[in-house]
């Protein structure tokens, strides 16, 4: 039987099996159509939140509905439509800029292998991770926010502290079967249970598998 100082090894399948039962709903939360429109909110959800990103892109993709539509647009006006955002100006070239490669290079259609990927302006493993598991089904990595950062670390499947070094524990230790799922189960337990400043530990279902949590009373 496995207990908070169990190593996470032994661990996961428990936590894993949990998260599923508890969050049977944990999915993408960026509003999306198809690739294209999955590439651009998660580029435009860096620092920001999925609602915000939300909120903006239904005037977006009506306007520049495919890469091509984008590519020909003008940057001030796309400017416009995200600056709710934060880092617009930055965002807004990336998408401007990402939009020109997809049309010139991938033949206006989003490429699905990582290193197509990363090739991309503004893209990122995590955005990268993000297109391949939602649009295509490819497990090739596990997506590492800032939720997923926290409860990693405070369940004990990682010591690391950078998001590169965090993946490559997770992708050790998770099955992978479970590399897509895992991020949408922690993203969702942190976003309604593990709270960066209030975790609620009393109502957890990792209570007794978490060496963070304090003890179930």
């Amino acid at each position: 039987m496995s207990d908070r100082h169990s190593p996470p090894e032994t661990r996961i399948h428990a936590i894993i099996e949990r998260l599923r039962d508890a969050h049977p709903d944990a999915t993408c939360a960026l509003h999306h159509a198809n690739p294209w429109q999955l590439l651009v909110a998660t580029i435009l959800s860096a620092q920001t939140t999925d609602e915000r990103v939300n909120s903006i892109t239904p005037e977006l993709f009506a306007r520049y509905p495919t890469p091509e539509a984008l590519a020909a647009a003008d940057r001030a006006e796309i400017e416009r439509i995200i600056k709710p955002l934060g880092f617009y100006r930055q965002k807004a070239r990336y998408i401007h800029e990402t939009a020109q490669k997809i049309v010139h290079d991938f033949g206006g259609e989003v490429p699905d292998s990582m290193d197509a990927l990363l090739s991309l302006p503004g893209v990122a493993r995590k955005t990268a991770n993000v297109v391949l598991g939602v649009a295509f089904g490819k497990a090739e990595g596990v997506v590492v926010d800032t939720h997923v950062k926290r409860l990693a670390q405070r369940l004990g499947l990682t010591k690391a502290a950078t998001p590169e070094k965090i993946e490559r524990d997770l992708m050790r230790l998770v099955p992978r079967e479970h590399w897509i799922d895992i991020s949408h189960l922690l993203i969702f337990h942190g976003r309604r249970v593990c709270d960066a400043r209030r975790p609620q530990c009393a109502a957890c279902v990792l209570n007794d598998l978490c060496p963070s949590a304090e003890p179930a009373l």
